[in-house]
């Protein structure tokens, strides 16, 4: 059989990797968007390197738009083959990529507006809301641990990697030839010491092995210490200097991560008197969805439930779903927390508040998470002074502070020890992907100092015999 990295090959963002078997069979491994390359990032998109209608089955990983946030495109060019996947994802999906088209189609609108002063011709959204709403019918809910039988010749089993809800690495077998191959695809992995999800867990012993490298060159600082920071950031922003602080995150988990960890401090008597909102649809409707999965969580997280009936919530949260009321946060001139998606500050509600903040140097914008290089994020990151945002130029004079460790991405270390339940001498092959190349590089050195052999780091629409 042959594999071919079509998308996160050498990258973060765009997960998409088709493995074709001796017989005919396609086997597509997520199909995520490529995300934060300005107009690049549409025609990267519309060009999918492979026919959707041929496409047997897609194997999801999770539910981040990044892995699934082309399904609804697949669908609209005549995919109708099954999307195997957990129970969580297939639930975080039926509204992750609903907001994902809403956001398309009014991004086009916006976007058609200033192409039509400009006598341009028009755009359409890569899909729409009616697709996304179809594709799920395609969807098939997996619990973890159990093999699940695709046809005679292939089953897959998801193991919890604890990466976001439902997040579990794909474990295949396919018989070929009267011989069984073993293939696992980590998709993302989690931290060990998740605050609301259960740890990953060891998954069974791969021939072939596919795995990420986000964070291939870097180490978290120690969770209790994050917490802290969180705290003496809001502190800061909004007792000090009276400013607002403003929290990029995705509504799907660093939300919730958040939320929980202001929670608790609102319960210890810690959290400053001020108001937090949580400013988007998705991440309310995210919530909800952790909340009728139990079965991802921790034992800690379970323990606060017998006392805190509801750890995404207190007196000070209020959630914002209507546009008026998010509009009405402009205007809001008391100190406060406002928490807005998306993470990497590309599209969403975020870039609005960031567009009346990012001037005021009482201001603090936090980020929380991983920010792709090219993305909004990654440059007022990185220090720039200036940024655009819908085309507008704005002074960078908020104070700009990162606490990395609420990412949901292991660092190398804890990514090597989630690999440590393989057989280093039993895997035939190891393609890193999912990473910028030159972290991928050190992080392929690092594997290889503890033992890993036979190492590939694909290039986009590379293919292997496997």
């Amino acid at each position: 059989m042959k594999i071919k990295f079509i998308g996160a090959a050498r990258e973060v963002t765009g997960s998409k990797h088709l493995i074709t078997t001796d017989s005919g069979k396609k086997i597509l491994l997520d199909c995520g968007m490529f995300q934060g390359k300005g107009l690049e990032t549409d025609s990267m998109n519309r060009d999918l390197m492979f026919d959707p209608s041929v496409i047997d089955h897609l194997i999801l990983t999770h539910a981040h738009i990044d892995h699934a946030g082309l399904i609804p495109y697949m669908y609209k060019l005549g995919f109708r083959g099954s999307v195997v996947c957990s129970n969580a994802t297939r639930d975080l999906c039926a509204i992750m990529l609903a907001d994902s088209a809403f956001i398309q189609e009014h991004d086009t609108i916006t976007f058609n507006k200033r192409r039509a002063k400009k006598g341009l011709p028009l755009v359409t959204p890569i899909y729409t809301q009616a697709d996304a709403t179809a594709c799920m019918t395609h969807f098939i809910g997996v619990p973890n641990e159990m093999k699940f039988r695709i046809d005679e010749n292939i089953t897959v089993k998801f193991t919890n990697t604890g990466h976001m809800l439902g997040g579990g690495v794909a474990n295949f077998q396919i018989i070929e030839n009267g011989q069984i191959k073993r293939i696992a695809y980590t998709g993302d992995i989690g931290r060990p010491f998740d605050r609301i999800l259960a740890t990953p867990q060891p998954f069974p012993q791969a021939d072939i092995l596919i795995t990420e490298s986000t964070y291939g060159d870097r180490l978290h600082h120690e969770t209790l210490v994050a917490e802290e920071e969180l705290l003496n950031v809001v502190v800061d922003t909004c007792l000090n200097k009276g400013g607002k602080l403003i929290i990029p995150a995705f509504s799907v988990g660093r939300t919730q991560e958040v939320v929980y960890t202001l929670n608790n401090f609102f319960n210890q008597g810690r959290l400053p008197k001020v108001d937090i909102f949580v400013d988007s649809p998705l991440a309310v409707n995210a919530t909800t969805v952790f909340r009728m999965h139990p079965e991802c969580f921790n034992k800690n997280f379970l323990q606060v439930m017998e006392t805190d009936t509801d750890p995404f919530g207190f007196n000070s949260l209020f959630y914002i779903t209507r546009v008026e009321d998010s509009k009405k946060l402009n205007d809001h001139k008391k100190p406060c927390v406002i928490i807005s998606a998306s993470g990497m500050m590309e599209a969403g509600r975020v870039k609005h508040h960031l567009a009346n903040n990012i001037s005021d140097p009482k201001n603090t914008i936090l980020i929380v998470g991983y920010c792709a290089p090219t993305t909004l994020g990654a440059r007022i990151g990185r220090g720039d002074k200036e940024v655009s945002i819908y085309g507008i130029v704005h002074e960078v004079k908020a104070e700009v502070k990162k606490i990395e460790s609420f990412s949901g991405h292991g660092d190398y270390k804890e990514m090597i020890d989630f690999l440590s339940c393989q057989d280093k001498s039993a895997l035939e092959k190891t393609f890193i992907v999912h990473g910028e190349y030159e972290t991928q590089k050190k992080y392929v050195s690092t594997l290889m100092n503890e033992g890993y052999k036979n190492i590939e780091i694909p290039a986009k629409g590379q293919e292997y015999e496997i």
